[in-house]
């Protein structure tokens, strides 16, 4: 589904600044991977290759066998709109618009008709527990709704590959509960392949795998099996491992 294949980023300037040095990465059809590591490491660079914002400087990103990176401006655009999803931190939804008009916004760019677009969120909007909310601005909902919300907007479209970025950075431990179990529901119901890029211990333990980075190089991965308990220890005990700042390590428990 998704293939990092020998992927190097330099960032010129008055000093060359190397961001990533030659990662291999391979995510699989209905895989839910996390990357980590400390502050500094190279991980957003990696998201932001693999979602086309930002281009190698060697190396290719494949993703269902095609590069993106080679794609004219137009295709480019439409193919980020089609293939994938993303979900960021602040949630990106605009308050001028209901949470209706939000989730739909995909749909809309695409030209598609107003039945078929108020059927679809309709539909998501009950999936996902938001339906009482699809009336109010954003401004008039919490944060853990919010991101119920951005994450709507992100699959309305039914991506084949779901990029997430620090989702729960701005939500509080409940709602980054929620937030993680929604996004581990999709991924077993609806077969969606994810990426997630996080800081969060409690939130990687929701993955099937999690890929470390240090100084921009591969560092470990872990596999969860069937024990979350487990695995989030084992997440811990691998930060500690690769260091970096206090404020990199959550300080939550299962």
């Amino acid at each position: 589904m998704l293939s990092v294949k020998q992927v190097s980023k330099i960032y010129e300037g008055k000093i060359a600044y190397r961001a990533l040095t030659d990662i291999d990465l391979t995510i699989n059809t209905g895989e839910f991977v996390g990357i980590m590591g400390p502050s500094g490491s190279g991980k957003t660079t990696l998201l932001n290759l693999i979602a086309t914002i930002d281009e190698p400087t060697t190396g290719e990103v494949l993703i269902d066998e095609r590069n993106p990176h080679k794609l004219k401006k137009d295709a480019l655009a439409k193919f980020r709109r089609r293939e994938l999803g993303f979900v960021f931190q602040d949630f990106n939804l605009l308050h001028t618009l209901t949470v209706e008009e939000n989730i739909v916004l995909p749909l809309t760019l695409e030209g598609k008709k107003v039945k078929e677009m108020k059927e679809k969120a309709n539909m998501i909007a009950k999936k996902l527990g938001i339906t009482d909310i699809m009336k109010k601005r954003t401004y008039e909902i919490s944060g853990g709704q919010a991101q119920r919300a951005a994450v709507a907007r992100a699959m309305i479209h039914q991506p084949k590959l779901l990029l997430a970025d620090e989702p729960t950075g701005n939500l509080d431990s409940k709602s980054s509960k929620a937030v993680m179990e929604m996004l581990e529901t999709i991924n077993k119901q609806d077969g969606t392949t994810m990426m997630l890029v996080t800081h969060d211990a409690l939130a990687a333990s929701y993955c099937n795998r999690v890929v470390f980075i240090r100084d921009g190089k591969f560092y470990s991965e872990i596999h969860r099996g069937d024990n979350r308990q487990a695995f989030f220890q084992r997440i811990i005990d691998t930060l500690s491992l690769l260091g970096g700042d206090a404020h990199d390590l959550s300080s939550i428990r299962v």
